[in-house]
């Protein structure tokens, strides 16, 4: 456990947290490269009582869009990814479906309108699979025009072009690349020799997905985008899944490990990536109100941004990524920090106020 001199709070709020909790968490916090904060507690596994400890991971779900995302930024610094050229510029087959036009900034910011893969025969754990679907689909409206998170297809997409770009996927890149990072060990494809430190996915009663939703209509076509966690509860648990590679949901790893990759973000003595660059990524790119969920949305280049209803806490400035069920990852570039919420225990949105109490509590300390 690490509570720097001055943030009392944010343990507090954390034991708060886990007094609450049927499950675990972990929350850290980094300023160049030193702990600030890092609180871990309550059970990683609720079915045997194993407790959560220093190396517990999880899996991250939408949390590893952000993993994602800084892979991209640092192939647009070396040259080999740019923005504004046409997806099929890399990968002519996506050209299909009047798709020609479609941009690799449109992919990353979630207006290019391919929410879901049309044909649910397709496994939606095969990358490659997903991949060559969407490539023969044809937008659900003019891509650009419209922002609507894309919860798993943004990952077959990005990861199709990391791997058209450079040969190697978005996994290996996270492996080589973020890990080389002092402190982090996140992985997008988790070994069985590391699966032992992973924390056991539950549930609250009555977890809803997409709370800001009424349509039914609607409603059904969330049920088509998240099936990794509508089809089978115990999926997200299996080594199938944590073996899949999916830049979208796949990754796993600790608080204090996505806290030290947002840290070294905004680092000025020693950025992972170049200012300029990531100035690009982390300014606006599209916002406004899903056009299948009703949530608030507003994006970088596959970074969320602070938004409305203050997923980043009180800071004006944040980027990051949030994860179904409670995780929070992100920076705040004006204090040089990064930060991490973990957990293993998925609470519906409209109710969950864990992430939130911790954030406020840091931003009192700073």
């Amino acid at each position: 456990m690490v509570v720097a001199r001055g943030f009392e709070q944010v343990a507090d709020a954390f034991a708060e947290v886990l007094r609450q909790a049927r499950g675990g968490a972990a929350f850290s916090v980094v300023r160049r490269g030193r702990p600030l904060v890092e609180l871990h507690g309550g059970l990683a596994d609720p079915h045997t009582g194993r407790r959560w400890a220093p190396d517990t991971t999880a899996v991250l779900f939408s949390g590893t869009k952000g993993l994602t995302a800084t892979v991209c930024a640092l192939l647009t610094h070396r040259g080999l990814l740019d923005p504004e050229d046409p997806v099929a510029m890399y990968w002519p087959e996506f050209a299909a479906g009047g798709k020609a036009e479609v941009t690799v900034g449109q992919v990353l910011a979630h207006t290019a309108g391919l929410p879901y893969v049309e044909r649910d025969e397709v496994p939606m754990l095969d990358n490659r699979a997903c991949a060559a679907a969407l490539a023969t689909q044809s937008p659900l409206w003019e891509p650009g025009s419209r922002v609507s998170y894309h919860a798993l297809t943004y990952g077959y997409l990005v990861d199709e072009l990391v791997l058209r770009t450079t040969g190697r996927d978005t996994a290996s890149h996270v492996e080589s690349e973020l890990n080389a990072i002092d402190g982090v060990d996140v992985r997008l494809r988790t070994p069985d020799r590391l699966a032992g430190r992973m924390a056991r996915i539950v549930r609250e009663d009555h977890y809803r997905l997409s709370t800001f939703l009424d349509d039914p209509v609607r409603r059904r076509i969330v049920e088509r985008m998240y099936r990794v966690l509508t089809d089978d509860p115990e999926l997200i648990n299996s080594a199938a899944y944590r073996l899949a590679g999916s830049a979208a949901g796949g990754a796993v790893g600790s608080a204090a490990s996505m806290a030290r990759v947002y840290a070294r973000l905004v680092d000025p003595r020693d950025p992972l990536v170049p200012t300029a660059v990531l100035a690009l990524f982390t300014g606006t790119h599209s916002e406004g109100t899903d056009a299948i969920n009703d949530r608030p949305l507003r994006f970088g280049l596959g970074y969320e941004l602070a938004d409305p209803i203050g997923t980043y806490g009180p800071a004006a400035v944040a980027f990051g990524h949030s994860g179904a069920g409670g995780g929070r990852h992100g920076a705040w570039p004006e204090h040089e920090v990064g930060f991490s919420f973990v957990t293993n225990e998925m609470c519906s949105e409209d109710i969950d106020t864990r992430a939130t109490r911790l954030l406020a509590a840091l931003n009192d300390c700073l």
